[in-house]
């Protein structure tokens, strides 16, 4: 499977300015739903990064995300820039995910899933019940946008600028050794370390670096929707997070960004379908789950070795 090659870039950046000059033609709630997939794409490649590069199973995702939704809507009234309190959101979830990447130190597996999802649910609580800090369950209502980008179209350039870069840095990150170090990690901690990789460091730099990417996302989410309040920010979210990896292929440079338009456009698109377009959506995944069990882009590799091989026998058979 292509990880990060310079022609997957392009792909990624021919994806992105195809969503940026989209909205010309689309509805508000269209350039919203475009908005919506930029946000959740950042969030998905951080799990990507934690998960499909690094081998690091995490439920906590959600909870990244609504640190980084948080710390725009409780500082922006403030008067503290919008820019700012992303980078404050930012700081607070690379330190937070740095301390979660601990237990990975000691667990593997579902054992891992498990201390995340109970990370999950701690967070949660505390946006829900410390409602002096976060408004509760009534949330915190009125988030301004920055000042340049107030209208849909300008925020939704924002926010493809912002996973355009983000784009940019996890390529750089992957072709760097960094990169090479979390995938060695992934296909065996115990060769890598014999190699000299330091285990222990990242670990812990792949549960930072993806929440720090999951914080960018909910800094974005909050401006885009204008409103937070706990329930977004669950169980839920990381599952859908985990189901746009996935679905999209673990590893794959291009995965989140098409299971993101699995998780998020592909119901918007079925609606026409009425009461039963939920019901085909599930059925769509769990054929796409069961006949590509590497994603999406696991099953283009595999026809492109498909037509590779064919192609090479043919021209063998042209020679003899």
């Amino acid at each position: 499977m292509a990880r990060a090659s310079s022609p997957t870039l392009f792909i990624a950046f021919g994806i992105l300015l195809a969503a940026a000059l989209l909205p010309l033609v689309l509805k508000p709630y269209g350039v919203y739903l475009l908005s919506l997939w930029t946000v959740w794409t950042i969030a998905a490649i951080g799990l990507n990064l934690t998960l499909g590069y690094a081998g690091q199973v995490s439920l906590a995702q959600a909870s990244f995300v609504g640190i980084g939704a948080y710390s725009v809507a409780l500082l922006g009234p403030h008067g503290m820039p919008f820019g700012l309190s992303m980078a404050v959101g930012a700081f607070l979830s690379f330190v937070v995910g740095w301390g979660l990447g601990f237990p990975a130190l000691r667990v593997k597996g579902h054992y891992l899933a498990f201390v995340t999802l109970a990370f999950t649910t701690l967070v949660f609580l505390v946006m829900r019940n410390e409602a002096w800090l976060t408004g509760g369950i009534n949330g915190v209502a009125n988030i301004a946008r920055p000042a340049l980008f107030e209208t849909p179209y300008a925020y939704h350039l924002l926010c493809t600028a912002v996973l355009a870069l983000v784009t940019a840095a996890v390529w750089w990150l992957l072709r760097s050794p960094w990169g090479r170090a979390f995938i060695a990690l992934r296909e065996n901690p115990t060769r890598a370390m014999s190699l000299g990789v330091d285990v222990r460091l990242y670990t812990l730099l792949a549960f930072a670096l993806g929440a720090v990417l999951g914080s960018v996302a909910g800094s974005l989410y909050a401006p885009l929707v204008q409103y937070v309040e706990p329930a977004p920010f669950g169980l839920a979210l990381s599952l859908s997070l985990l189901l746009m990896v996935v679905v999209g292929g673990r590893g794959a440079f291009l995965g989140p960004y098409l299971g993101a338009i699995i998780a998020v456009l592909l119901p918007e698109w079925l609606r026409f379908m009425q009461a039963y377009y939920l019901m085909f959506y599930s059925a769509l995944v769990i054929v796409l789950l069961v006949f590509c069990p590497t994603g999406l882009m696991g099953f283009a590799d595999r026809i492109r070795l498909a037509l590779r091989a064919d192609k090479k026998t043919s021209g063998q058979g042209e020679g003899a």
